[in-house]
């Protein structure tokens, strides 16, 4: 059974290399918009993974969404160096948490199923030049929050409570089980030879 990553996140594919999961990349064609609740992640995870979906005659699509959630405001990607200075800031010697939505969608039949990931990070408190410093390594701009945990934005990170592969962009357990309820096997599918196809 074939695998679809319905994300062209760079950090999900390479999540899903790590497991040696065969699998071919379809990019959604939804549009991230603002959320206004974590609860929406589920939500628009499934309408990118439908949205892929429809377009394929069969397989399993898995479709993605992080935010980033502290005190009580949801921050997704900024828009420009200024946004993610301004995020930063904000993060800074606080705590939030790291929501990630997941659905997988069986293209034959319609059938889907959604869940969320939540992992609590704590940040250490930052002053004015690291943020300018870690803005100019671009790293922030594509990321919710404005941070990658896999890069050089480990070095914000105080503590982790929590799955570590969801702050990064996909929690990888939640995902195998989802897979696995759908009737793809990531056992036997990852004894396969890797094969990974952009499209």
């Amino acid at each position: 059974m074939e695998l679809i990553l319905a994300s062209a996140s760079p950090r999900r594919a390479d999540l899903l290399k790590q497991l040696g999961l065969p699998f071919k990349v379809l990019a959604s064609s939804i549009d991230e918009r603002e959320l206004s609740q974590k609860e929406e992640v589920e939500q628009l995870a499934l309408a990118k993974a439908k949205s892929v979906a429809e377009k394929v005659p069969a397989g399993i699509v898995l479709g993605a969404d992080t935010i980033v959630l502290c005190n009580g405001q949801i921050l997704g990607k900024p828009q420009d160096e200024a946004e993610a200075k301004k995020m930063l800031a904000f993060l800074s010697g606080k705590s939030h948490q790291v929501v990630t939505g997941v659905a997988v969608v069986r293209a034959e039949d319609g059938f889907f199923l959604t869940s969320r990931e939540e992992t609590e990070v704590i940040f250490r408190e930052l002053d004015e030049k690291e943020i300018n410093y870690y803005i100019s390594t671009g790293e922030p701009l594509d990321k919710a929050g404005a941070y990658g945990i896999q890069g050089k934005g480990a070095l914000l990170v105080q503590a982790i409570h929590g799955c570590y592969y969801n702050v990064v962009g996909l929690p990888l357990v939640r995902v195998f089980q989802l897979l696995q309820q759908a009737g793809y096997s990531p056992w036997l599918e990852a004894t396969r030879k890797e094969a990974v196809i952009e499209g």
